[in-house]
């Protein structure tokens, strides 16, 4: 499944990268359908471009991240990398992971609105990762997974190690850490790796409908509920209510909050502004 349905590509995109808007959702559609959408260095910088541009436009109240093909994404092109590995030379890992990786997963993870990773077909190693990074995964019937990085002899970075025993609990992150079995869709759904599997057929309607409800709700609400989610899994209980706290004192002073009490005393949908 490509991004075709889920609207017209903006202009200047670049040709590695599909940024398109839907409404008050923006579309990021990894666009390397013959390489299952392997990231190469162009490919990564154009999108830790566009995840931040994203995150700064008020106007942007959702971002969904999918791929074009048959593939979400296979994570890190290491036909870029072949070069150095054929003279014997290991690639500063360090530097690569701190210049794309780590900002590109922690903008999905904490940019103030909802992030959702659309996966439709395969995701495997550091593409597994971005999607762990989203708030939310819809996945196609068609989608498998796979961390791959033990069949390379590497651990998985890109901020796996932190997500998936969080997603899935530490027995079954070492699963499917260490064993490398492919994951199919139903097996991710049971496993709490997504949150949602529609047939291929029908994938598009759905995950598109399902973005353009999260870019139609109260967004400095849902921008609180998700910093108080991932803080408070480093807190205890009491620091929890407090954070709360705070955060319901600032959303209930929000025009979104009035409209959508206003809302349900006259028995309609509420209309949410994002303010």
């Amino acid at each position: 499944m490509s991004a075709e349905g889920f609207g017209e590509p903006r202009g200047g995109a670049p040709t590695n990268l599909n940024v398109r808007r839907e409404g008050a959702a923006t579309w990021i559609t990894i666009d390397r359908p013959d390489a299952l959408n392997a990231l190469d260095g162009p490919t990564k910088q154009s999108l830790l471009e566009a995840l931040g541009e994203a995150a700064r436009d008020p106007a942007v109240r959702a971002v969904a991240l999918t791929g074009s093909g048959r593939a979400f994404c296979v994570g890190q092109d290491l036909r870029e990398l072949e070069r150095g590995y054929r003279e014997g030379r290991t690639p500063d890992f360090a530097a690569e992971l701190e210049r794309h990786y780590a900002p590109i997963c922690r903008l999905l993870a904490e940019m103030p609105k909802p992030t959702v990773a659309v996966v439709n077909g395969v995701a495997a190693g550091a593409g597994v990762s971005l999607a762990l990074a989203c708030d939310l995964r819809l996945a196609s019937s068609a989608a498998r997974w796979r961390l791959a990085f033990s069949g390379i002899a590497l651990v998985p970075d890109a901020g796996s190690t932190w997500h998936l025993p969080r997603l899935v609990g530490l027995s079954r992150a070492m699963e499917i850490a260490l064993l490398g079995d492919w994951v199919d869709a139903d097996q991710a759904l049971a496993f709490g790796l997504v949150n949602r599997v529609w047939p291929a057929d029908e994938f598009a309607g759905e995950a598109a409908a399902a973005v353009a409800a999260l870019a139609a709700g109260p967004t400095l609400a849902f921008a609180r509920t998700k910093a108080l989610l991932r803080d408070h899994l480093r807190v205890g209980l009491a620091g929890a209510l407090a954070g709360e706290a705070e955060a319901q004192v600032a959303s209930g002073h929000t025009k979104d909050h009035l409209e959508g009490v206003t809302a349900f005393l006259e028995k309609r949908p509420p209309t949410f502004q994002g303010a």
